[in-house]
């Protein structure tokens, strides 16, 4: 019956490249400490941009040992619906239309487009 069974490789699970010749990019190792002490290091390679801060997965987040500077994320400020309306229109312009609006609905003026 084994003489009978198809013979190969099983799909996906196996690589037919070796390594041999392959070198990996250079690696740089990053120290992190965390706050309650605990120090770990990650692999970076030598081109990428540094993170000043990562998450140890167990203890938090770890600050770079070798003094990394922290960059605070840039936030833009909340923009409320006053604030984009004073973008469009001055604070006078917006208080004729608002007596223009409340003398309508007083039944003074007709109404207008």
């Amino acid at each position: 019956m084994s003489e009978r069974s198809l013979r190969g490789t099983q799909l996906g699970s196996r690589s037919l490249e070796s390594e041999v010749g392959v070198e990996p990019a250079p690696r740089q190792q990053i120290e992190y400490r965390c706050e309650d002490g605990h120090t770990f290091t990650v692999p970076f390679s030598m081109e990428a941009d540094i993170p000043a801060q990562w998450d140890s997965g167990t203890h938090g987040i770890g600050i770079r040992v070798d003094g990394g500077d922290v960059e605070e994320a840039e936030t833009k400020p909340v923009r409320t619906h006053w604030d984009m309306l004073l973008e469009r229109r001055s604070f006078e312009e917006l208080q004729v239309l608002l007596d223009e609006r409340l003398a309508y609905r007083r039944g003074d003026l007709p109404a207008s487009s």
